[in-house]
């Protein structure tokens, strides 16, 4: 039975990018690795698989993992993330303010996909917006 959750993990093209730019929306270092070797060719299912990861830490103690594959890349192709695209879909982060925190996004070298909308019961504003290599982020700010 599952009693907590672990981590989120989103590979990368580019970990240093990614790393920075998480680090711009508050997330701070946690650990980091390379790993090589039996173990992690049976986790992934790859053979002589080859990765580098860093663990970000948000306020909260929730964590982001970025994974880049130095063995078995793919390329990185037009991103064209849709919110009905099969598979995950967002990662989805509580924010203090909804119209900074898209700047920063935006600062930082993602983009928004919508202006903040404000939900039917008023209680959420919330915005899609992409990280720099594509993945959908929903940012919401819970309305006081």
């Amino acid at each position: 039975m599952i009693k907590a959750v672990r981590h989120t993990g989103i590979v990368v093209d580019d970990l240093d990018k990614m790393s920075n730019f998480y680090r711009a929306l508050g997330f701070i270092d946690f650990s980091q690795a390379i790993e090589k070797g039996d173990f992690i060719d049976q986790v992934t299912g790859l053979k002589h698989a080859n990765l580098e990861w860093v663990k970000l830490k948000a306020p909260d103690g929730y964590l982001l993992e970025l994974l880049k594959y130095h063995s078995h890349p793919k390329d990185l192709m037009e991103i064209s993330s849709c919110a009905n695209d099969l598979g995950c879909s967002h990662v989805a982060y509580t924010v203090e303010n909804i119209e900074i925190t898209c700047q920063k996004i935006v600062d930082a070298g993602g983009s928004i996909g919508n202006i903040p909308a404000t939900s039917l019961n008023g209680r959420v504003k919330v915005a899609y917006c992409y990280d720099p290599e594509g993945v959908i982020m929903e940012i919401v700010e819970e309305v006081k």
